[in-house]
């Protein structure tokens, strides 16, 4: 948490740029900010502008900035086994040719909350939360092995969610 205001009233900054890849390019009060709701997302921005130097309209202005680049989203957070699903696991898949494609119809699905390209032993692991084992193994064997291109699969399914957090700051 800031202490100190990092930006004077006075000489508000500019809140960002875009880089060469197109990716917004955030000041230290934008990340600051950032930081602010990732501590709690209820924060008012009265109390954030107070921590960051800024008055509270220009953090609402600020925060909507960073929601309509996409640089952030504000959701509740749940354990999923108390809201009904008592299965997850994450799923290494295998593809033929293309990756888009495949990562495309996962991120399509409903069950599946978080997609990932990698390098290594999988071409993309896959988060996916159901209700139950039959759920999960509808959704593995009838419809992830169904997709075009998907060579193989390997569930991992989770026993136990021993740590869940979003709070690794900004760098």
């Amino acid at each position: 948490m800031h202490s100190e205001p990092v930006a004077s009233r006075s000489a508000e900054p500019r809140d960002s740029r875009e880089s060469r890849n197109g990716s917004p390019q955030l000041d230290t009060v934008s990340l600051a900010i950032i930081e602010q709701l990732q501590q709690d997302g209820r924060r008012p921005y009265a109390a954030i502008g107070k921590a960051v130097g800024l008055s509270e309209a220009a953090v609402r202005q600020r925060v909507q900035k960073l929601l309509d680049q996409g640089v952030m989203q504000i959701v509740a957070v749940t354990d999923p086994l108390t809201v009904g699903f008592r299965r997850q696991a994450m799923v290494g898949v295998n593809v033929e040719g293309d990756l888009d494609p495949v990562a495309e119809a996962l991120t399509a699905m409903s069950e599946v909350e978080y997609v990932v390209m990698t390098a290594g032993s999988f071409d993309i692991l896959a988060e996916i939360v159901c209700e139950d084992d039959d759920h999960l193994l509808d959704v593995i064997n009838k419809r992830i092995r169904a997709l075009p291109g998907v060579r193989s699969t390997e569930s991992f399914v989770y026993l136990k969610l021993k740590k869940q957090t979003y709070m690794w700051g900004t760098r």
